[in-house]
Parts: structure tokens; C-alpha cells; sequence
């Protein structure tokens, strides 16, 4: 897999070098696996969704590939990503994402955590579901990126983790949740691991149904206990990390009852894409 090619910047993605810092909002997005990124229609989805965006002055990753508790703060300088998959071509081990660091970035994060222990991972690159997206909304790897860890899978803790890091967004940081909207892979069938496009099962169709009636109807209650009420469960999620890092962003929005915008959805190997962004 070879980095997209550089795009212009969309309309209101520009921002001039003295004018007022933009208010980000915050994202969830199904980030998939690397192959993802060969697929022409997600790519040029998520290229549309980070053109509408202001453009930011750092990124804040919420990876549902690093779960680790204390709360851990990815490295601060350039260091190697994280390869954290297996059985994929030569090429998606060959890509690279030069990011910048955001050691200012680390420290406001742990000024905003007074009671809590952020401890630095200084050797900790970025891992797929940061980068993956990363290369396509912002493939000259000019921002700086920060990465953080999921301390916890309880809704109600992400959504509090979310809301401390709030103040984030007027600072001009674009806070990130990176999962997927389903995410059963035990349970695809062979049709799905040879054809991306093969139709969606049921359980993850439901699950994705149910997900964006439920944000779009802002029940944030709901959406916590998914567990318990949302149709195609424990398929669409045997384990939860994947939409796990969706109550971050509904922390960080401004109202998480307030509905987001939902500008990715379908699906790809199956799994439901649904992506929005929260005011």
C-alpha cells in the first residue's frame, strides 16, 4: 500500500495564519483494517468528511487498538508506527506516517487530568487505527499527532474522559474515536474475507440500523447500554474496544444528546462504517 497522493485542501479547511483558532468538532470513525485504504469509495468518503472540516492545529487519536490503563500518552516526537497486525501484504508494513510531534499537546492533556496518572509512552508510534485514517484525511503528515490510550471499556468513564477533554477543541485540536460501527470478525463468513463488497450480514445490518437511529435520536443512554439493548449483539461486537472509543467523542462533543452529522455509512467486509462528526 503506497500513502494516498497529497489533495488540496477543501474549501473551509484553510484557515489564515492570524485569524481566530477554529472550534474543532470531535469524530468517531470506522477506521478498518489497512486494507481499507485501497477501497476507493471509503477514501474518497472520509477525504470529503476532513475537507468540510476547519483544518485543525493537532490531532488527539483514541485508538481501539491501544487499551491500557493508567491513561497512557503515546510518544511525544516521530517515532516508528506501530504495525499491529498480521497475515497482510509486504506493503502495509511499508507505510509510512511522519507526524509531528505534539509534546505541547501531551502536557495540556495532563494539565486537563489534575486527579488522574498520565504516564508517557515515549516509544509508542501511532497504530492503525490512528494512522490508517490519518493517511488519507491528511496524507502530508504535516499535524501534530497525539495519541492516547483507552483506559477503560465503561461507557460512562469514555464519556467523562471525553468531556475533560472538551477544552481541547478551542485550543484547534481535532479529537479522533477510532473504531468500527461493527466489528465481528469471528462470526463473517469466507464470502466476506474474499470480497469486501459481499453483502452485510444481518446482525451487523441491525446493529448499524439501530446505532444511527440512536444518535441520530441523541439517547446517549441507549447507546451505553448497547450491550444489553441493541439488536445483532454479541455479533456486531464480541468484545467492545471497537465502539468503545465512540463515547469519547460524545464526551467531547458540546451536547452529546444533540444529533451529529452521520456522512460515512455502509459497509465494507461486512462491517458497518458508520462515521459522524459531533458539534
Amino acid at each position: 500500500m503506497s500513502n494516498p497522493a497529497p489533495r488540496s485542501a477543501g474549501p473551509t479547511a484553510a484557515r489564515a495564519p492570524d485569524g481566530p483558532v477554529a472550534r474543532m468538532p470531535a469524530l468517531f470513525i470506522s477506521h478498518g483494517a489497512p486494507p481499507l485504504v485501497d477501497d476507493p469509495l471509503w477514501v474518497s468518503q472520509l477525504q470529503a468528511l476532513a475537507a468540510g472540516l476547519p483544518r485543525p492545529k493537532a490531532v488527539l487519536m483514541v485508538s481501539a487498538h491501544w487499551e491500557a490503563a493508567p491513561l497512557m500518552l503515546g510518544a511525544t516526537e516521530p517515532v516508528p508506527l506501530t504495525y499491529d497486525f498480521g497475515g497482510f501484504a509486504r506493503k502495509y508494513y511499508e507505510v509510512t506516517y511522519p507526524a509531528p510531534g505534539a509534546p505541547d499537546l501531551a502536557a495540556r492533556v495532563e494539565a486537563l487530568m489534575p486527579d488522574t496518572t498520565c504516564v508517557v509512552r515515549t516509544r509508542r508510534g501511532l497504530d492503525h487505527g490512528a494512522y490508517v485514517p490519518l493517511t488519507v484525511m491528511y496524507p502530508d503528515a504535516d499535524l501534530p499527532v497525539l495519541q492516547i490510550s483507552l483506559p477503560t471499556l465503561e461507557p460512562d468513564r469514555l464519556l467523562d474522559l471525553g468531556r475533560r477533554l472538551q477544552p481541547l477543541r478551542d485550543d484547534g485540536v481535532l479529537i479522533v474515536g477510532s473504531g468500527f460501527a461493527t466489528h465481528g470478525l469471528p462470526f463473517l463468513s469466507r464470502e466476506h474475507w474474499r470480497s469486501p463488497a459481499a453483502p452485510a450480514p444481518g446482525w451487523s445490518r441491525e446493529f448499524d440500523a439501530w446505532a444511527a437511529e440512536t444518535l441520530a435520536a441523541g439517547d446517549v443512554e441507549a447507546l451505553a447500554a448497547f450491550r444489553d439493548r441493541a439488536p445483532g449483539m454479541p455479533y456486531a461486537h464480541p468484545t467492545i474496544e471497537h465502539f468503545a472509543p465512540m463515547f469519547v467523542t460524545l464526551g467531547a462533543s458540546s451536547d452529546p444528546e444533540a444529533a451529529p452529522e452521520q456522512p460515512i455509512d455502509g459497509f465494507w467486509m461486512g462491517l458497518a462504517k458508520r462515521s459522524f462528526h459531533a458539534a
